[in-house]
């Protein structure tokens, strides 16, 4: 059959289109945007001092820039994004890869968590300020949906609101497992302090701490300027009497996790490791000390069978990449903006996906969380995303993620695709001047260390 030169043309054309989501605006190169100005604010339930204090900070950044385009970050301190944003005012918003690198160098030292902090909360925006101006949801710039959905995970176990409070109080170790299981989430997840039920009655307390699971409110009573007593080879026979109740818990094909928290030593993780083989934990969090992650993780990896994840205490890519490359973890825990934003993510997303590991983030603050939806919507990988805040709405995100069944849904809204109600929240510091930093550029153009 002879086709139509006309329509051979419109065929052509229709199959050399922009995706779906572009306009004739964003089909056009994007103008020249600059940023203009960087503020801070404390949301309401800001702690410096306290649990939202570094590196788990939650103050909101916003950018301006001067086509009246607002990006939201989170992440930093006042001290940390007025350092950075030196290098962010002046320059093209859309620039991220340029911009961060000038983050990067533009000091004398590379920059250590706290910076790499602000420079992550700076870059979030600015991504925000990239997807708005396409009028595309983040996703999209990054590849489009792998899934259909994020599966997650509670901090504390049992997610919140999934059981009223004083249901919660008398419920086993094994019944909190299966309501979690019940909600649809993926992983019913414990810290190194819980304790096995006792029978007859509800667990047993322990350490106190925020991802402590199924331990009580209340940890013992400790040393002064300490959080109570953790003696860890009285627990690593409680956690292996507690394994066995959750795996009856989320049944033979549930799931669950365990954080180590860094509390053992090398010998003592080894043994906690294997106790626990038989209940098929879904991995365990930081086995072992931060410092000791690129020495001793490939030595654990030879020991155990057990998948193994950590990083949520790290930053960019040539920390994750040794682990990574030499298969010694299961799932790397890069977080935003702790490793420095999306941009950085992006490639430790490239990394992971060469060498089929996992990501799993740690929860940070809520609108680094959704920069964490976006991204781990587009990894092709396994998730599995930390996640606190159910379906409650935070009060000063108008728009947020959409959380139903145990599983965070991606969204069609531009950027990140949420919105901030200013008035809830506190300004801290508006920078507006930038400066040339000493980074030197190639003769093309490309940044190169000073």
């Amino acid at each position: 059959m002879k086709m139509d030169r006309r329509m051979f043309t419109k065929g052509l054309a229709a199959a050399l289109a922009l995706p779906s989501w572009t306009t004739k605006a964003s089909a056009a190169k994007l103008a020249v945007n600059r940023v203009t100005k960087i503020r801070c604010y404390y949301p309401p339930n800001y702690q410096p001092n306290g649990p939202q204090g570094f590196p788990q900070s939650n103050m909101v950044v916003l950018v301006d820039t001067e086509a009246g385009i607002t990006g939201i970050g989170q992440g930093g301190s006042p001290d940390t994004v007025r350092n950075m944003a030196r290098s962010v005012i002046g320059k093209n918003a859309f620039d991220t890869e340029f911009i961060w690198q000038h983050g990067f160098m533009d000091a004398f030292y590379s920059p250590g968590k706290e910076r790499l902090h602000a420079l992550g909360a700076i870059d979030i925006a600015l991504w925000d300020i990239k997807g708005k101006a396409l009028g595309t949801p983040l996703y999209e710039l990054f590849g489009g949906k792998t899934r259909q959905h994020v599966e997650i995970y509670a901090t504390n176990g049992v997610p919140q609101g999934a059981v009223p409070p004083a249901d919660l109080q008398r419920m086993s170790l094994k019944e909190r497992a299966a309501a979690t299981m019940a909600a649809g989430y993926r992983v019913f997840r414990v810290d190194s302090a819980i304790t096995p039920t006792p029978a007859g009655g509800p667990p047993a307390g322990g350490r106190g701490r925020g991802g402590r699971g199924a331990a009580s409110p209340d940890g013992p009573v400790g040393v002064e300027g300490g959080r109570g007593i953790f003696n860890s080879r009285s627990h690593i026979r409680q956690i292996g009497e507690a394994a066995a109740q959750i795996r009856e818990g989320v049944g033979p094909d549930g799931d669950w996790m365990i954080d180590f928290h860094q509390s053992f030593d090398f010998s003592e993780s080894v043994e906690l490791c294997n106790l626990i083989a038989p209940a098929r934990p879904f991995c365990a969090e930081d086995p072992l000390r931060e410092e000791q992650f690129r020495t001793q993780l490939p030595k654990l990896r030879l020991l155990t069978t057990i998948p193994l994840a950590a990083g949520e205490e790290w930053g960019t890519r040539a920390d994750f990449s040794p682990l990574v490359e030499q298969r010694d973890i299961d799932f790397a825990r890069a977080s935003l903006p702790n490793v420095g934003g999306i941009t950085e993510m992006l490639k430790i997303m490239s990394l992971c996906d060469l060498h089929k590991v996992g990501i799993m983030p740690h929860f940070t603050g809520p609108i680094a969380t959704v920069g964490h939806m976006h991204t781990m919507t587009a990894f092709p990988g396994q998730v599995l995303m930390e996640y606190n805040q159910g379906d409650r709405p935070v009060p000063y995100l108008p728009e947020f993620l959409e959380c139903r069944n145990g599983k965070v849904w991606p969204n069609d809204r531009p950027g990140l695709g949420i919105s901030v109600d200013e008035k809830q929240l506190t300004l801290v510091e508006t920078v507006t001047e930038g400066g040339p930093g000493p980074t030197y550029l190639r003769p093309d153009g490309t940044p190169t260390h000073w």
